[in-house]
């Protein structure tokens, strides 16, 4: 049984809302609000079951449109359009006959506006399908992208804050319950409750938010995550609409925050609509195997294999084409039409939004010449805007190699500006946990700071101390509070892109149970009416916690309009009697940042920073706020942690 296409427009506002059923015909799925930009004549129609995308703008760089039309036999028809400016290149027909890929150019000089697209078929029946250009709305330059002077905070939604309780319960989709005993269930948090909390994230001197992803994942259990989507274009209506997904965007942007949006390339949830009815015969990885109900092949998660000069045939294809786990199925981007498809919802999503970022799920698992072509086309669109991408390594020589401008032995380049640091987080975990020795503790973070020269732009790296797949900082370091003052000050002083994750700031923990993905992914105290802790207020936190968040927030404060961290020459001193120090200098402004792990009163002699220039010049403790002149004699450490002292008094 086919869905309806529900319509509702009104021609005094001139908009058009519309929504389609997904082809389970289990859930309304709300496509676009269609905002008319000039008067016309068309007579609106939409007879077809599903157009990706849904609208498009007028004014891109790349006049080239494909259309995905999912319709039942509608490769028997032939489409026409009559439309100034709007042309069709071409028709594709697809291996199932409920699909056609229409090409279209959109002329440098096309209008914004409204158009039928007529289906004629052979036997004299038509389909009309009314398609909308918009103007867009802000210039592509002004899409500004995050960058070292931003401080990212990772959030869970369904974790965070549930603002909205009316949406906690979708009874036509797959998972139909909340319970915020199991930690794998779906607790109720949402897009509102991140919106609504915007100032406490704010006033902790974030500059960024990046939420895991808000799409549809319709998935029977463990939908909360968010990596198993089953609709590209739909906000999962447990999280909210659309319209609050802008009303993030808008209200983060006016307090000068921008927004990331978390996407994948490599794969979809086993609940997508077209698992159903696939396009081609190729449009899946492995897809024979799935479809003839044969063994699905998993990636090997050899990720090495991407750069490894001797890596077999066999190794490079399971890791590639293998699924990422079998609820989750690859998509095929040497699929011309998946490679266009997954693009152009990219900007889709960043023109409709208006982002500040993309983060990309498994960077080095989808074919990485398609990578290349994606980030590339984004870039070229939006040239002031940022990627980060996903590749979980400790070996900086595989993080680098995805960064734009390595110089690749293979010519390889993927036109990412942000890789994730993996391999620093790595190293600051062993420096804080290990004993001091010649080649053990401190040494390794120094160490992992040295192999910046390897990288084209290591401040565009993100570095982060935890994030929504890994333990808890607080668990990594294990509950020591000084060591996470420490790994935190750090990371926020180095040259990188810092990243937190929610309830860092309160030292969040999987004691309990570490590792646990449900357990990492905790509520955030306060979220939820009733909390008899809440974080956002500081009622019911332990001094620790209080202490902690406070400590942050001076910090990141800080941070936030200082021209040394985001900018500034790092000069750094090898570790010596268990104290490691860094410098962040530029103009007048020197940031000193000291680590150390001594447990008893040390006195560390400053005549050794002599070329830092800092001799007779007031420093101030960030945390503390005591001054000093800063002579070539030495400065007692009475406690171990971390010292932030700063020539901006």
């Amino acid at each position: 049984m086919n869905c309806l296409n529900i319509n509702k427009w009104c021609s005094a506002l001139l908009v058009v809302s519309f929504f389609v059923l997904n082809t389970s015909c289990k859930q309304n799925r709300e496509v676009s609000v269609l905002e008319v930009d000039e008067v016309s004549s068309v007579k609106i129609k939409n007879e077809i079951e599903r157009v990706e995308p849904m609208h498009w703008w007028v004014g891109f760089k790349n006049t080239e449109l494909q259309l995905l039309v999912k319709h039942p036999n509608i490769s028997g028809a032939t489409p026409e359009i009559s439309y100034k400016g709007v042309s069709i290149k071409k028709v594709n027909k697809a291996d199932s006959p409920n699909y056609l890929f229409i090409d279209l150019d959109i002329s440098k000089e096309t209008k914004a506006g409204q158009f039928n697209i007529v289906f004629k078929f052979k036997d004299g029946n038509e389909l009309t399908q009314t398609y909308q250009l918009k103007t867009r709305e802000t210039p592509a330059e002004d899409f500004v992208g995050f960058d070292s002077s931003d401080a990212v905070y990772l959030i869970t939604p369904d974790r965070f804050a549930n603002g909205d309780t009316s949406n906690d319960i979708d009874e036509t989709l797959n998972e139909k319950t909340i319970n915020r005993e199991d930690n794998y269930a779906r607790h109720g948090g949402d897009i509102k409750g991140i919106t609504q909390h915007l100032d406490y994230i704010n006033d902790m001197g974030f500059t960024a938010i990046w939420p895991c992803p808000l799409l549809t994942n319709d998935m029977a259990n463990s939908s909360y995550h968010g990596y198993a989507m089953t609709d590209f274009y739909q906000i999962d209506p447990r999280f909210g609409s659309l319209d609050d997904y802008r009303e993030l965007a808008d209200k983060s942007r006016a307090r000068g925050i921008k927004l990331i949006m978390d996407q994948v390339a490599n794969h979809c949830g086993s609940e997508h609509w077209w698992m159903k009815d696939l396009p081609f015969k190729d449009w899946l990885n492995y897809q024979e195997n799935f479809e003839n109900g044969g063994e699905l092949k998993t990636s090997n998660h050899r990720r090495t294999s991407n750069q490894d000069i001797y890596a077999s045939k066999i190794d490079k294809e399971e890791m590639t084409n293998g699924w990422f786990v079998s609820a989750m199925p690859d998509l095929n981007q040497r699929n011309p039409f998946m490679a266009k498809y997954i693009i152009q919802n990219s900007i889709w999503w960043v023109e409709t939004v208006g982002l500040g970022g993309i983060r990309q799920d498994t960077y080095p698992y989808p074919d990485k010449a398609f990578m290349s072509e994606w980030a590339g086309s984004i870039m070229t669109e939006y040239p002031n805007f940022s990627i980060v991408g996903e590749e979980w390594s400790a070996n900086p020589l595989l993080i680098g190699y995805w960064q734009d401008g390595a110089n690749n032995r293979d010519g390889y380049d993927s036109n990412l500006k942000s890789p994730m640091d993996f391999a620093m987080q790595s190293s600051i975990v062993k420096a804080l946990n290990e004993e001091e020795t010649w080649d053990q503790g401190l040494i390794k973070m120094y160490e992992g700071l040295a192999n910046d020269f390897y990288y084209p732009s290591p401040k565009d790296l993100m570095v982060f101390p935890d994030n929504h797949d890994m333990s808890r900082i607080f668990t990594q370091l294990k509950g020591d509070v000084a060591n996470t003052k420490m790994t935190l000050s750090y990371i926020l002083t180095m040259p990188r892109i810092p990243q937190i994750y929610y309830g860092t700031e309160i030292l969040m923990n999987d004691f309990d149970k570490p590792g646990d993905h449900g357990l990492i992914r905790t509520d955030f105290p306060g979220g939820w009416d009733g909390d008899k802790v809440n974080a956002f207020t500081g009622t019911g936190l332990s001094d620790d916690e209080k202490d902690m968040q406070t400590f942050l927030k001076t910090v990141l404060n800080y941070r936030k309009n200082s021209k040394a961290i985001h900018d500034g020459k790092t000069i750094h001193f090898a570790p010596d009697n268990n104290i490691y120090v860094l410098f962040r200098t530029l103009g007048d402004e020197t940031i000193t940042h000291i680590m150390n792990k001594n447990n008893n009163t040390v006195e560390l002699d400053l005549s050794k920073f002599k070329e830092i220039g800092l001799k007779g010049k007031t420093v101030k403790n960030l945390i503390s706020g005591e001054q000093f002149v800063w002579h070539e004699g030495v400065f007692t450490l009475k406690d171990r942690g971390s010292i932030i002292l700063t020539t901006k008094l």
